[in-house]
This record gives structure tokens, C-alpha cells and sequence, in this order.
């Protein structure tokens, strides 16, 4: 069975049960275009919570990679050997994210 079918086989179910509740005084919200609006709504807002998710990764991206570099120019000794291993991560990271 194609998408378009199962749409409109899904639609239709959707209008029979909302003719069936406002015949028996239920509710008349409860059709297709309802449906429509409020799914549109709520992938705007997912969208919006995708890219609030997208800022905030890259604000503690960008907070980790000042703080390294803080470390390699001011860093003691020891800690060297430790960014320089989280560098290599995050110049994979970064190849990564540059053939996307």
C-alpha cells in the first residue's frame, strides 16, 4: 500500500470518528484540518527545542575548546599530555563536522 493511500485511508478514519462525536454532541474539534494545524505547530516547536539543543552543544563546544586552549598556552606540565589527547578528539570532531 503507498503513503498516499494509507494518508487517505488515515484521513478518512479521522473524519468518521469526528463526525461520529459531534453527531452525538461529544466535541466538533476533531477532523483533519485540526489534526493538520496541530501537527505543524508541534514540528515548529520541535524545531525550535533542535536548534535551542544545536546552540547550546555549540556554546560548551566552544567553552571546552577556550578552556584547552587556556591549558596548552598556561597549563602546567601535567595536564599537557591530557589536552593534547582531548585535541585530537576535537580535531576529529571538527573534520567531521567540516564535510557535513
Amino acid at each position: 500500500m503507498n503513503t498516499e493511500k494509507l494518508t487517505q485511508a488515515a484521513l478518512k478514519g479521522v473524519d468518521a470518528v469526528g463526525y461520529q462525536l459531534d453527531r452525538m454532541g461529544i466535541t466538533d474539534k476533531v477532523n483533519r484540518h485540526n489534526i493538520a494545524a496541530f501537527l505543524m505547530a508541534e514540528q515548529h516547536h520541535l524545531e525550535g527545542e533542535w536548534e535551542s539543543l544545536q546552540t547550546r552543544l555549540d556554546r560548551y563546544r566552544r567553552q571546552a575548546g577556550d578552556m584547552l586552549d587556556s591549558l596548552e598556552r598556561e597549563g602546567s606540565p601535567v595536564l599537557r599530555p591530557v589536552a593534547e589527547r582531548i585535541n585530537r578528539f576535537r580535531r576529529n570532531d571538527d573534520n567531521k563536522s567540516q564535510t557535513e
